[in-house]
């Protein structure tokens, strides 16, 4: 398995204003850059969505996904302390028979 390449957020940043300051196409920054056009497009909305939260890089999460995160956490050791609370009840109440 090979791993994708890394690309530097400023690299990102100077693809995404080829496209939107210089009047370049997607497809035609993309093969001068040697990258995807795919990628170039997704780096392009990334950045139109929310400029100042675009490109963080691995780990630096906004503070939604790290409310997810934290949420999704909570919520899987709510549901193992309600499978342990189950299996206990039904354990107790069949000694009780």
């Amino acid at each position: 398995m090979t791993t994708g390449k890394k690309y530097t957020k400023e690299f990102k940043q100077d693809a995404v204003r080829l496209v939107t300051e210089q009047g370049y196409k997607q497809t035609e920054a993309a093969r001068n850059l040697g990258i995807d056009r795919g990628m170039l497009g997704r780096w392009v909305k990334e950045f139109q969505e929310d400029e100042s939260e675009a490109f963080r890089g691995n780990g630096k999460l906004s503070l939604e996904q790290e409310e997810l995160r934290r949420l999704r956490e909570e919520n899987r050791r709510l549901r193992m302390e309600r499978d342990i609370l189950k299996k206990a009840t039904a354990f107790f109440a069949k000694e009780s028979s």
